[in-house]
């Protein structure tokens, strides 16, 4: 197996052997099936939570098989070494994303360009979906790109919503109608197109969304204020992927998000500001998604549309990655997933392929003192943050002010 070894200096120069780095990422696999992924672009990635050798993956339609199913889920065996599927399911309508069903093994639930909701069985000897939530005006008639299954053993939902803005709540017993309906709107009562979605950890009520028009909000479920309570500006393109600090510790960073959008940008912010807390600009294509790691509080993963995967510790760097490599054939990489453990980073491309790396241990994993660290790092980046502003602030007010003395000295004298 190649290992490749990262720092954040010499990586720009091309040399990868620096002794003290320590930052390690390998290829260790990859999937893809010449029937059903080729020239598919992988839509979402998910790992069970009961089996953790499996991984889902959700493919959007291929163009050039208009006569095959427009909408393609497999279910891959990373513990074996065949290269086939171990489940293949497919429908009618493009599945823009899927997900395992939580507290439901055998179940997999998809949401489509057509914003159905669909079920497979993986006990059942059949691949199209045994349910299907209705195309109608009390449910989603436009495409789902993101779902999320919610709350514990007893008592659990899928939320899914629209680019409409819709939001629909879901008893996996029941799709024949949702149990709650929110219609997500900004200001003047437009619709929000939401991209993506995440919700805090163990949390059932409050939830972030990234937008086409570039913004991110945060909104809750229920309540008074149930709908959008906060806007965060900062993007100059639509959002495509957003992530929330999920990391258990001595610390709480559950209100640290990142943002990543096709304006190569990734951004940082907390729920309590309105301004992005950094951005980080080493990208040179649409970054398209990106994910907070599940077991380190400073590290997360990105990916863009040169082919490339950054894994950032910020407490080591903010700004270059701390590590990065490019897939084969640098195909625009869409989607990027961490296992629970956070050893093994998954990315999936435009073309149907999905590549497995894993992450050496002393990388994936924090040492103790890296929560008092990154609260550290987050206070620096305010702090400069802060300082960038008063400059831009003087610098406007002594431009004012040698505008204002020029155009007295240049007034003629009556």
């Amino acid at each position: 197996m190649e290992w490749i070894f990262f720092t954040a200096d010499l990586e720009r120069a091309g040399n990868f052997t620096d002794e003290k780095s320590h930052q390690r990422i390998s290829l260790n696999r990859n999937f893809f099936d010449e029937r059903w992924s080729r020239n598919r672009t992988v839509t979402s990635l998910d790992w069970s939570p009961q089996f953790p050798e499996l991984l889902l993956a959700s493919y959007n339609n291929n163009e050039e098989s208009p006569n095959d199913p427009d909408g393609v889920v497999l279910v891959w065996n990373t513990k074996f070494k065949k290269t086939t599927p171990e489940y293949i399911f497919h429908c009618q309508s493009a599945v823009l994303s899927a997900t395992f069903a939580r507290f439901h093994p055998n179940l997999i639930l998809g949401g489509t360009y057509s914003g159905q909701i669909v079920l497979w069985d993986n006990r059942v000897q059949k691949r199209t979906p045994i349910q299907r939530t209705p195309l109608s005006a009390s449910a989603h008639t436009h495409p789902v790109y993101c779902m999320s299954v919610v709350g514990t053993q007893n008592a659990h939902n899928l939320i899914s919503i629209s680019t409409d803005g819709r939001m629909c709540s879901w008893s996996l017993d029941m799709l024949g109608q949702p149990q709650e309906i929110l219609d997500l709107h900004r200001m003047q009562s437009k619709p929000v197109a939401v991209t993506c979605l995440d919700f805090p950890h163990s949390d059932v009520n409050n939830f972030v969304v990234g937008s086409e028009e570039g913004a991110a909000y945060s909104a809750c479920r229920h309540g008074a204020k149930a709908g959008i309570t906060d806007t965060y500006d900062g993007h100059q393109g639509p959002v495509t992927g957003i992530s929330v600090n999920g990391v258990q510790g001595g610390i709480d960073f559950s209100h640290m998000f990142l943002t990543s959008s096709i304006d190569w940008t990734i951004k940082l912010w907390s729920l309590k500001d309105s301004k992005p807390i950094y951005s980080f600009e080493d990208n040179g294509d649409y970054v398209l998604d990106v994910k907070w790691s599940p077991t380190h509080p400073a590290l997360f993963a990105a990916v863009d549309g040169s082919g490339r995967l950054d894994l950032w510790n910020l407490n080591q760097d903010t700004e270059v990655p701390t590590a990065s490599i490019n897939v084969e054939g640098n195909s625009a990489l869409n989607k990027v997933s961490w296992t629970p453990s956070g050893l093994h980073v998954t990315v999936g491309d435009n073309q149907g392929k999905i590549w497995v790396y894993d992450v050496a241990e002393n990388f994936a994993h924090p040492r103790h003192d890296e929560w008092n660290k990154f609260l550290y790092t987050t206070q620096e980046l305010r702090n400069n943050q802060v300082d960038e502003e008063l400059e831009k602030l003087n610098y406007s007010v002594s431009n004012t002010s040698l505008t204002s003395m020029s155009s007295l000295t240049s007034t003629p004298l009556r």
